[in-house]
């Protein structure tokens, strides 16, 4: 009798097309991903162009943004030969479940999410329906792949748990139908925070473009951005809870060189910021040129992103159908 193999761990992924990619998105999540692709892992990454539309977007732009989202993801190592790249509105079955999963969902649930509160804030025109219930959708998106594992930022948690929440709440009222997720969260380079506000999150919706390195921006730009790095005014380079600049880049340099912050304090020993600032623009120019250079290329075959993305979309489907079927049985819908 053969020896059964264990079951592959699926992880499932997603990021919104609303512009070129920050450096924050790549450290944080896009590096990643390409990583993640091994004999252990059966990867699923989804451009979620429906949470996107919580916020206003223009339509040619929004389609625009979503295959450059796909290409820059190519380009940073992601294999459609190992790996399932779809764009979310490509799969209907996430909307279909989302509305089951809604009724399974506490309205207190919902209200106490942070980002809610946070978006609602910056978006004080458009305080849409969307906003509150798009967690559901995002719960919606990992459930109905069984993901095991998803690799989430620090400030992701809540919604991953209200996911699991959910998955807990149908399977105890309908039986086991749904996998747990588990989180993944990185324990180094996992959040790169502004480059000018040290103490909050790198965004590209910041209105001060140096506070943020564009995944397209030239090596000029990088360069000027970095040497106006908000750092402090003792020169020493070290990592400290008290020096936020300081510390961001030195987590910075540590993802593109591969050094820890020990290494890093010896090699600028009293050479103060202008050198390591240099030096931590110079390791991300020299570590996006080859992403740029075949995001460059990839762009240019519209055919071949788009069947990346109808193939992936396929497949994706094929997966998420059965599970729209099972849950729609279990829970009393007529199937025909």
């Amino acid at each position: 009798m053969s020896e059964q193999l264990p079951r592959k761990k699926r992880i499932l992924s997603g990021i919104q097309p609303t512009g070129t990619f920050t450096l924050g998105n790549y450290v944080g999540a896009v590096r990643n991903w390409g990583a993640l692709q091994t004999e252990e892992h059966e990867c699923l990454y989804m451009i979620a162009d429906l949470h996107a539309l919580t916020v206003r977007q223009e339509p040619a732009k929004l389609r625009r943004n979503t295959r450059e989202a796909a290409a820059m993801l190519l380009a940073a190592g992601i294999d459609p030969a190992r790996s399932l790249l779809f764009v979310q509105s490509h799969v209907p079955a996430h909307t279909q479940l989302s509305w089951a999963l809604s009724c399974c969902t506490q309205f207190g649930e919902l209200s106490r999410m942070t980002q809610y509160k946070d978006k609602s804030a910056k978006h004080p025109d458009n305080v849409n329906a969307g906003l509150f219930t798009y967690p559901v959708l995002m719960a919606a998106d990992i459930l109905i792949y069984n993901a095991d594992l998803v690799p989430v930022g620090i400030d992701q948690k809540q919604h991953l748990e209200l996911a699991r929440n959910i998955a807990q709440r149908f399977n105890g009222l309908y039986s086991p139908t749904f996998t747990m997720p588990e989180p993944y969260i990185l324990k180094a380079g996992a959040k790169i925070m502004s480059l000018q506000e040290p103490d909050k999150k790198m965004s590209k919706s910041d209105t001060n473009a140096n506070s943020f390195v564009l995944m397209t921006d030239d090596a000029d730009t990088i360069l000027r951005k970095f040497k106006r790095a908000v750092t402090d005014s003792d020169g020493v380079v070290c990592a400290s809870e008290d020096k936020p600049g300081v510390t961001n880049l030195m987590t910075i340099y540590s993802v593109f060189t591969g050094k820890d912050f020990e290494a890093i304090e010896k090699e600028f020993d009293g050479q103060g910021y202008g050198a390591f600032k240099e030096a931590v623009a110079q390791s991300v120019i020299d570590g996006l040129a080859p992403i740029q250079g075949e995001y460059k290329r990839i762009l240019e075959d519209k055919d071949y992103v788009d069947g990346v993305l109808k193939q992936g979309a396929e497949q994706a489907s094929r997966l998420a159908d059965r599970m729209v079927a099972k849950v729609y049985k279990k829970i009393g819908l007529l199937q025909l």
